[in-house]
C-alpha cells in the first residue's frame, strides 16, 4: 500500500466535507477502509507543508504525488483511495 498524505487546515469546510467523503467510501469499500491517511494540518504543522507544492486544502498525495487539491469530490477522493491501494 502506498502512502498518503492528507494536507487540511483545522477549520476548513472542504476539509471536512473530504473527510465526510472519506468515511463513506471507506465503509462502502473494505479496501479503501485499510488505507492509512496521514493527515497534516499546515496550521499546526507548517515546516512539513512547506516542503510540498500546494495551494489549496484538502490536498492529496499519494507516496509523493499530488492526486487532488481542493474542493473535494466523491471521483476524486476515489482516485486518491484507487492510486493508494494500486488501482488504475
Amino acid at each position: 500500500m502506498r502512502e498518503v498524505k492528507m494536507f487540511i487546515l483545522e477549520n476548513c469546510p472542504h476539509c471536512r466535507k473530504a473527510r465526510e467523503i472519506m468515511d463513506e467510501l471507506c465503509r462502502e469499500n473494505a479496501a479503501y477502509a485499510k488505507v492509512e491517511v496521514e493527515v497534516i494540518d499546515e496550521g499546526k504543522e507548517p515546516q512539513i507543508a512547506a516542503a510540498y507544492d500546494y495551494y489549496y486544502v484538502p490536498t492529496f498525495y499519494v507516496d509523493g504525488v499530488k492526486v487532488m487539491e481542493g474542493v473535494p469530490s466523491r471521483d476524486g477522493i476515489t482516485k486518491v483511495f484507487a492510486a493508494a491501494i494500486g488501482e488504475k
